[in-house]
């Protein structure tokens, strides 16, 4: 199979367990609209595979529908020799035990026009923070504003640190500033904020999001730019996400 058709058949395997767990859990788009905020013309879409994957879109829909990530994109996470992966005891507070050792190339993968995330350590359930490696695409502000509409921004606070290449990075209250390989920042992520490609070359930050606090509200709806602005273009078709995963390993 090449290229275009194994995306384009791991693309429609993500979408339909996302259909498949709101129908699963007996929910209607109505339903989730009222636990996420967001239109059920939007949520159809996502449903289509016609909006791009964000990690805020991520977690309204792994929240709404009560699972993680993994289980959202499609891939049940499993442990060591096929076994399902238990959640973890306490959120995954010290003393659990619980390790994965993740290698080059592996890890979750979520890929659009504007972006390339890389989700690590996908077979822990109930995870403290969500770490992943980033690649970001768009160069300019309007070529970020075309696919997500405005800043993101999610309740919570996030750390990134740039792998390679250079980063600018925007917020809505503070001045641009570019990061460098080597530098980082930390911010209160409701901020409206964006990752803009920086250098010619590749460019990749490795970032860790961190929820405001174990017992947020699911149902409290996010400000969140790229669903206002999808949720206006009824008529558009972007372009459909490719999302691809690699099985990660665990060692315990």
């Amino acid at each position: 199979m090449d290229t275009d058709s194994t995306n384009a058949a791991e693309s429609s395997s993500a979408r339909e367990a996302i259909r498949n767990l709101r129908k699963r859990s007996g929910l209607t788009l109505k339903d989730v609209s009222m636990r996420t905020g967001l239109t059920m013309s939007t949520i159809s879409k996502l449903e289509r595979g016609r909006i791009s994957l964000s990690y805020d879109k991520l977690m309204l829909l792994s929240k709404a529908l009560g699972v993680d990530l993994p289980q959202l994109l499609g891939s049940a996470p499993h442990g060591a020799g096929g076994a399902p992966a238990a959640a973890s005891p306490q959120g995954g507070m010290p003393g659990s035990g619980r390790r994965v050792v993740q290698r080059a190339g592996e890890g979750q993968k979520v890929e659009t026009s504007g972006y390339k995330h890389v989700y690590l350590a996908t077979e822990f359930l109930n995870k403290g923070f969500t770490p992943l490696v980033g690649e970001t695409h768009a160069r300019t502000m309007d070529e970020f504003i075309a696919e997500f509409g405005d800043f993101i921004r999610h309740p919570g606070e996030e750390f990134a640190l740039v792998l390679e290449g250079a980063i600018e990075f925007r917020t809505e209250f503070y001045a641009p500033v570019l990061l460098k390989t080597g530098d980082s920042v930390y911010f209160d992520s409701g901020m409206g904020h964006a990752y803009l490609k920086g250098a010619d070359e590749p460019c990749r930050i490795v970032a860790m999001c961190l929820p405001r606090g174990s017992d947020a509200d699911p149902v409290e709806p996010l400000i969140n730019a790229s669903e206002r602005h999808a949720s206006q273009q009824a008529e558009a078709v972007p372009e459909s996400p490719r999302v691809t995963r690699a099985k990660a390993r665990s060692a315990k």
